[in-house]
C-alpha cells in the first residue's frame, strides 16, 4: 500500500474519530491525544497529525447574595401608669339628735284598779298597764297564767296570800315572766334592766307609761343576793313591789299604785327603783 493511500485512509479514520469525539463532547468526555500507527508510521513520526484534546465545558454559577435582614430595635417604652380614681363614698348621714326631753310630762288618760290578792301587785300593775294600750286582761287570769318557781326570774315565788317575805317564801315575780305573759296577750312589751332616768322620762314624754319594780310604796330598801334550787343567782329585796310611772316634773315623779296616785321626789324614786337595778317594762311601737 503506498503512502498516498495510507494518508487518505488516515484522514478518513481521523474524520470519524473527530465526529465521534464531537458527539462525545456533548457528554462531557475528554480524550487524551492518541497515536494512530499505520504500517509502522505514527503521527509523531509523520509530524502531521495529533488527536486534539477536548476540554470539558466550564460551568459558571452565578451566586446571588442572600437577602439581608434588617432588625430595627424599638426603644423601650414604659407602660402607662394606671391612675386609680377612688370612688367617692356617699355622704355620711348625720344622725338626728335625740329629741329633747321636756321638763315635765304627765299621762292623764290612765287609771288603776284595786289589787285583788295580797301579793299579786305584778298582775295588778300589768293589767292596768295593758289596758292603757288597748289590751284588756283579767287580773286573776293573768296571775294564774304565770309560771310558778322558787326563782323570781322564771316564775312567781311563794304564796300569793303572804305574808310578804324573801324567796322562797311569799315574794312575787320579776320582769321577765311578766313581759312574756303580756306578749302572749298581744302587747309588744319588753323588760328593761338598768334603764336610765332620762329613758324613763322620754317614754312618758312620748305618751307611754312605764311599769317599774320598787320597794313598798316607793320607799328605801336593800338588795339581797338569792340562789334558787336550780343554782341560778338573782337579786331580790324585801317588800318588792310594782307601780306605774305616769308623770314627772323638775322635782318629782308621779306614781300610779293600784288605785292610788301619789308623787315622790327624784331622789326617793331613784333610790327605791335602783334596789332591783332599775327593772322596768316598756311597750315598743
Amino acid at each position: 500500500m503506498n503512502l498516498s493511500f495510507r494518508l487518505k485512509r488516515y484522514h478518513l479514520i481521523s474524520l470519524v474519530l473527530l465526529l465521534t469525539c464531537s458527539a462525545c463532547s456533548q457528554q462531557s468526555f475528554s480524550f487524551e491525544p492518541i497515536e494512530v500507527i499505520f504500517a509502522g508510521v505514527n503521527s509523531q513520526q509523520l509530524g502531521l497529525f495529533s488527536t486534539p484534546t477536548l476540554a470539558a465545558p466550564t460551568l459558571t454559577a452565578t451566586l446571588k447574595p442572600s437577602p439581608t435582614f434588617t432588625v430595627t430595635l424599638t426603644p423601650f417604652q414604659p407602660l402607662p401608669t394606671a391612675t386609680i380614681t377612688p370612688t367617692p363614698l356617699p355622704p355620711t348621714e348625720t344622725p338626728e339628735p335625740p329629741p329633747e326631753i321636756p321638763d315635765s310630762a304627765f299621762i292623764s288618760s290612765i287609771y288603776g284598779t284595786s289589787q285583788l290578792l295580797p301579793l299579786d301587785c305584778e298582775s295588778n300593775s300589768a293589767t292596768d298597764f295593758a289596758r292603757y294600750f288597748g289590751v284588756n286582761i283579767d287580773e286573776l287570769d293573768f296571775f294564774y297564767g304565770l309560771p310558778v318557781s322558787d326563782d323570781p326570774e322564771t316564775g312567781f315565788v311563794g304564796s300569793v296570800w303572804g305574808p310578804a317575805s324573801l324567796p322562797p317564801y311569799g315574794y312575787g315575780v320579776h320582769s321577765g315572766p311578766v313581759s312574756a305573759m303580756l306578749r302572749a296577750y298581744g302587747l309588744n312589751a319588753w323588760e328593761r334592766r338598768g334603764m336610765s332616768f332620762d329613758e324613763l322620762k322620754s317614754e312618758i314624754a312620748s305618751g307611754r307609761p312605764v311599769m317599774v319594780w320598787v320597794i313598798g310604796s316607793v320607799l328605801p330598801g336593800a338588795p339581797v343576793s338569792y340562789t334558787a334550787s336550780s343554782g341560778a343567782t338573782s337579786t331580790v329585796a324585801y317588800l318588792e313591789h310594782t307601780v306605774i310611772v305616769i308623770g314627772y316634773d323638775s322635782s318629782s315623779v308621779t306614781i300610779l299604785d293600784a288605785d292610788m296616785l301619789y308623787t315622790r321626789s327624784h331622789s326617793q324614786f331613784l333610790s327605791s327603783w335602783g334596789v332591783l337595778n332599775n327593772m322596768a317594762i316598756v311597750v315598743e311601737d
